[in-house]
């Protein structure tokens, strides 16, 4: 039990370093790469610095798998040049069962990621987007809510704010919509309602549309107008409208089932965002076979100058491991293999792979 409790901290110390280093990293280059993309925004530096941040969690998610095998490989080099698991084996103890608290940590941090972090990624990501969209007067947003489906677009000219009853599969055509457009200062300007929308390239095409002005008119039923065709200009596109509501990572993940279910009632395809919960749901398994893979190649004697290539080739087969997933994934969004399939399949293979592996290369 001590010995377990011994390899448990070091691994936690291990990872929270990897964890801090990346963050670091990678909240430069968010840095960097927000002051380029508002370089010709009128946006303070504090504000940059607020956006990077906001950015910073969701970018450190996705990477999650990458940074506990790169833990793995620096626990398990540092061990083997330590000689602690030659004491280990000295002590009667066989050195697979050194992995028994690494991948307990493992497991743990997976529960943690995606009970705790998952929402905080969601909330920071969603504040983004709003900041940004804010920040630029362009952008989208697309909430599914009990009263209908809610709309967003902007221009340097004003948002438009867009309500419908019901859409089709991708959001393109609206039924029993309304539109109401505001100033930049947030003032209203104009609402129509309509019995249907369709959106083409460069506007909405709307039907039976009734028009009230509302910037100087003093009664705008009296001036109200109707139109068996009106157009309303827009820069959406089916991906923009499509990536508005399809961002599985937005949604918390306890939030995700009734999501999923709003999503379905709608009659939008929510298979993208089933994909996501299974795959989330088994992260914590995927990362227990990061663990092993990285061990398998990095816990035994360095001897022969081979260090070097035996984390280059944990480091590779990591990858190959995350991009198999990731590719799993995009197929069964797009309904090539089962939802369970594509979202459990990957982390099940990578740990039969990471056992062989270690059955192979170790001697006990």
């Amino acid at each position: 039990m001590i010995l377990h409790r011994y390899f448990a901290q070091r691994f936690i110390f291990v990872l929270g370093g990897v964890i801090g280093v990346f963050g670091l990293l990678m909240a430069f280059v968010e840095l960097v790469e927000r002051l380029r993309t508002l370089r010709n925004v009128d946006v303070s530096f504090g504000q940059v610095v607020q956006l990077a941040l906001l950015n910073l969690p969701d970018s450190l998610y996705r990477i999650i798998p990458l940074l506990v095998i790169i833990a793995t490989i620096w626990l398990f080099l540092g061990l083997a040049r330590s000689s602690e698991l030659v004491v280990t084996r000295a002590a009667g103890r066989s050195a697979l069962r050194a992995l028994v608290a690494p991948c307990l940590v493992a497991f743990i941090f997976g529960l943690v990621t995606i009970g705790i972090f998952n929402p905080i990624v969601a909330s920071t990501s969603r504040e983004f987007d709003a900041r940004l969209s804010t920040l630029t007067g362009e952008g989208s947003s697309f909430t599914l809510a009990s009263d209908g489906l809610w709309l967003r677009q902007g221009s340097t000219n004003g948002q438009t704010v867009i309500r419908a009853d019901a859409t089709n599969l991708d959001g393109t055509e609206l039924s029993g919509v309304t539109f109401i457009t505001f100033t930049l200062d947030g003032g209203p300007t104009r609402r129509i309602e309509a019995t249907s929308a369709r959106l083409t390239p460069g506007q909405w095409d709307i039907a039976n549309a009734k028009v009230w002005p509302l910037a100087d008119a003093e009664n705008p039923e009296a001036v109200a107008e109707y139109h068996e065709t009106f157009q309303i200009p827009s820069s959406l596109t089916v991906d923009q409208i499509r990536d508005s509501f399809g961002s599985p990572s937005s949604v918390p993940i306890w939030e995700l089932p009734a999501f999923i279910e709003r999503l379905r009632t709608a009659g939008f395809s929510a298979r993208r965002h089933a994909v996501w919960l299974q795959s989330e749901l088994a992260m914590p398994l995927f990362l227990v076979a990061m663990v092993l893979i990285g061990a398998a190649f990095t816990m035994r004697p360095q001897r022969g100058g081979k260090t070097g290539q035996m984390v280059l080739w944990a480091i590779l087969i990591s990858f190959g491991l995350y991009f198999v997933r990731n590719f799993a994934s995009i197929l069964g969004e797009n309904g090539q293999i089962p939802i369970a399939l594509a979202a459990w399949a990957p982390p099940f293979v990578a740990v039969g792979f990471a056992f062989g592996l270690l059955l192979h290369l170790e001697d006990g």
